[in-house]
């Protein structure tokens, strides 16, 4: 029998490697996502650790302040009393914050500073070139930000401090950030001394004292001597060990994120290779039935049939693996690559294959292989030793009987798909109605996936009516192969349909949030520019108001403040901007009692927290002990700024509302045509001002859009191009099948280029059915989840982009032709007697 199993192999070695690219592909996308998960781990723990490296001692403020005044962090004295504990060698602060960075157009953008420690065994980072900063007018940058904004040593690098204060300082070295958490803010990175760092704020205590132990002295024995020096009372005392143990846990958190939402789109593909493998085998079981029926007249049992069945699907599943574990390797470093692009170039590939990775490849890919088999080498047992005798019956016979089990499933995945569609949809909270709406779309998906060979007949006597109409008798031939077997039709275009299913409904639902955040700030923010500062956390000047005010070729400005509340946040506007610049709608009470001591909540903030119109709203801003007693006059919807609106006057009684303004609405007067040039000559000198108009707005938020919309393409991709391979292998076995058919329409006069033509069109016809059926189901899935994501504040309406749709379409007609070309070659190839002479 193995010789058998072995004789087999070789005869089929083309249809077996062909069969084995499509589990390949999915192993190679498993097996890279594995690999960029533990590059990235790696990669992180690398990183993080050097904030625990060296360090045998953390003390960190814990606990909130009890007043108003008190600030919380390491005093001068506590630092001292550290550094005098017995066991301590070194001490340094530690601490960070955003700062504004000037560019070379004067303009600011946002920075992290950190204290650099002068001890060099305490530093976090790795010098890269020139030196670290001994002076307190020096500075050093990370690699990264030397590169993005053209920095060199010797350079003068300008900060703000406090009050906008300008701070100059000599560029003398650049260190090394890599993956940091600080890198992944996405914030410029400069390091300074204790000293200069502290002269940004000069109020601001550090958070953090690290110190390493001396000679002789264990961790924790210094631990505790440091905190009998300065007591446990809103300190957090960690011994080396226990920092770097808890920071990377907090790493693999991160990386184990990123490599879990690469694994669902992994198990996508999955599914689809193995429905390929399982179509696959179920062909060649059904062509091979004279040659297993024959092995039984000879005296194979049934279980050396379908052990020699499984044991080409495990050879083929081991090949695939060693394929698809060096393919996934080359994928992680190719998303590698990607992922430094977005981070300016800079990064090491790291390709770190562990035992886990390739028992993973192996087991993935010779067990989904095996299990796909298993149904067509049971059917294989099934085939009687008669079926010797006469000629190899046409598989087609086995034909479109649909079994009552196969109804009744599908009706029970249709009823808990409805029910969870129409369930979640009418829930109020959006992660639920998202969770839930989503599980019923994937049930339903299950219901059309049972029901295929029903549907196939249908849809392929209209997608075949115009080439029946326009190309004549190859066609014709090519609508009636296509529906020959539905079972075998509708398995091939299920892997299809599945991937522009996903891929369909991800392009509509992202859409269709593009033109609603698009329409929003139409709606919201009818002003021509708005101006915000460079730096969150740095309020623009209030005289700037007054000075845009004053330009002739604006019509009004709305400055704009925010208060943040222990609950929420709520924006501050003029009240003679209610209405023009900025447009709520008011679902309950008026918007014309507003006025100062009164609030406007949203109807989502007013559901969170139970209050309506005529309420008492009690706001006390962050780190302040003052509350504020505010009535509610009205509750509205359609704008999502913030959780309510209060006026100018009221958002002034907020301290840190009342040190400047968060945005300044600007309205120009009617045919101003340069109104940007003379806002700009205002704001220009503002180093925090930028002038963003709402196009650019838009523009920005589309991009991001599409960013995410071009990633999720290419991940599931992957499935859409199995799938591809699917519909070229089940074709290329077809034309084998039907070498004796082809040769016979050759001999009644089919021409070589209409015998192509007619396999040319069957794989058209497959790839259609498949994506016309996953556009639907996409485009009806997008409408259910974008009905869950609406809510009281925001309705998420439908948009179908028909220009990505279409492409999607070309799309597989392109692949389908490309996919028959090798088939519909070797047909033509096949000479008519030969084929005639085919068993």
């Amino acid at each position: 029998m193995l010789r058998t199993i072995i004789a087999g192999l070789k005869a089929r070695t083309a249809r077996l490697v062909l069969s084995s690219v499509a589990i390949a592909l999915g192993v190679a996308f498993v097996t890279g996502t594995l690999v960029l998960g533990d590059a990235m781990n790696a990669s992180l723990r690398d990183e993080f650790a050097k904030s625990a490296r060296n360090v045998d001692v953390s003390v960190t403020v814990s606990g909130e302040p009890s007043s108003a005044e008190e600030v919380r962090g390491i005093t001068p004295e506590t630092l001292a009393a550290i550094r005098q504990a017995p066991g301590v060698a070194g001490a340094d602060p530690r601490d960070s914050n955003t700062v504004p960075l000037l560019t070379g157009n004067g303009k600011a953008k946002t920075a992290w500073a950190v204290s650099l420690a002068s001890n060099e065994k305490l530093r976090e980072f790795d010098l890269v070139d020139g030196r670290y900063p001994t002076a307190n007018d020096e500075i050093a940058v990370d690699r990264r930000t030397a590169t993005t904004a053209k920095l060199t040593i010797g350079q003068p690098v300008v900060l703000l401090g406090k009050g906008d204060v300008r701070h100059t300082y000599t560029l003398v070295g650049t260190y090394q950030q890599g993956t940091n958490s600080l890198s992944l803010s996405g914030f410029d990175h400069v390091g300074l001394t204790p000293e200069a760092f502290q002269a940004l704020e000069p109020e601001r205590p550090p958070y953090q004292v690290v110190a390493t132990a001396a000679a002789g002295f264990t961790q924790q024995q210094v631990a505790d001597n440091v905190r009998k020096a300065i007591g446990d009372q809103g300190y957090r005392i960690q011994t080396g060990d226990e920092l770097t143990k808890e920071t990377l846990e907090r790493v693999e958190s991160q990386a184990g994120e990123f490599t879990t939402v690469l694994l669902a789109f992994a198990i996508i593909a999955l599914v689809v290779a193995a429905m390929v493998i399982y179509n696959t085998f179920t062909i060649l079981v059904a062509q091979r039935t004279r040659e297993l029926a024959l092995m039984r007249c000879v005296g194979a049992s049934r279980g050396q049939v379908f052990r020699g069945v499984l044991a080409e699907a495990l050879v083929m599943g081991l090949t695939a693996s060693v394929i698809g574990l060096f393919g996934g390797i080359g994928v992680s470093a190719l998303l590698q690559r990607v992922i430094f692009s977005f981070d300016g170039g800079e990064g090491t590939v790291r390709l770190p294959v562990t035992v886990t990775t390739v028992l993973a490849a192996f087991a993935v890919g010779t067990l989904i292989t095996v299990l796909a088999a298993v149904l067509p080498a049971r059917k294989a047992t099934r085939v009687a030793p008669v079926a010797a005798l006469r000629s190899q019956p046409d598989s087609g016979e086995e034909v479109s009987r649909t079994g009552v089990l196969r109804v009744l499933t599908a009706v029970l995945f249709a009823v808990v798909g409805v029910g969870g569609v129409v369930f979640g949809m009418n829930l109020e909270d959006e992660d639920a109605a998202m969770l839930i709406s989503g599980a019923g779309t994937m049930a339903l998906l299950a219901a059309v996936l049972v029901l295929g060979p029903l549907l196939v007949g249908p849809v392929n006597r209209v997608l075949g009516a115009v080439p029946r109409a326009l190309l004549g008798v190859p066609a014709k031939l090519a609508s009636a192969n296509a529906g020959r077997n539905p079972k075998r039709t509708a398995a091939t275009t299920a892997a299809l349909m599945i991937g522009v299913t996903i891929v369909s409904l991800v392009t509509v639902v992202a859409n269709s949030a593009k033109e609603t955040a698009n329409a929003e700030i139409d709606q919201r923010m009818p002003a021509d520019y708005t101006v915000t500062s460079a730096v969150y956390d740095r309020p623009l000047p209030k005289e700037l108001a007054d000075e845009l005010a004053a330009v002739p070729e604006v019509e009004r400005v709305a400055p704009t403040t925010v208060v943040y509340g222990e609950r929420g946040y709520f924006t501050g506007v003029p009240q003679d901007a209610i209405g023009t610049l900025f447009r709520p709608n008011a679902t309950s009470g008026s918007l014309a009692d507003l006025r100062e001591g009164t609030i406007a909540v949203n109807a989502e903030y007013a559901k969170r927290e139970g209050v309506s119109v005529g309420s008492t709203v009690t706001l006390k801003e962050g780190g302040s002990n003052e509350s504020q007693q505010l009535k509610v006059v009205a509750v509205v919807e359609g704008q999502r700024l913030s959780d309510g609106i209060m006026t100018a006057e009221t958002a002034q009684r907020f301290p840190r509302a009342a040190e400047g303004y968060d945005s300044i609405l600007v309205k120009l007067e009617e045919g101003v045509t340069n109104g940007r040039a003379a806002v700009e000559k205002v704001t220009d000198p503002s180093p925090l001002a930028l002038v963003d108009s709402a196009a650019e707005t838009k523009e920005q938020l589309n991009k991001q859009l599409n960013q995410v919309l071009g990633f999720i393409w290419a991940l599931i991709g992957l499935a859409v191009v199995i799938a591809l391979f699917g519909i070229a292998n089940t074709l290329t076995l077809s034309v084998l099948e039907r070498t004796r058919e082809s040769a016979l329409l050759r001999a009644l006069g089919l021409t070589k280029g209409q015998l192509r033509l007619m396999l040319v069109v069957e794989s058209v016809l497959m790839a259609l059915m498949g994506a016309a059926i996953g556009l639907l189901l996409g485009i009806g899935f997008g409408w259910v989840i974008t009905g869950a994501l609406s809510n009281d504040t925001i309705s998420v309406d439908l948009v179908v982009p028909f220009g990505q749709i279409g492409v999607m379409l070309a799309g597989a007609v392109v692949a389908a032709v490309v996919a028959a070309a090798l088939p519909a070659r070797r047909a033509a190839r096949t000479s008519v007697v030969a084929g005639m002479a085919e068993a």
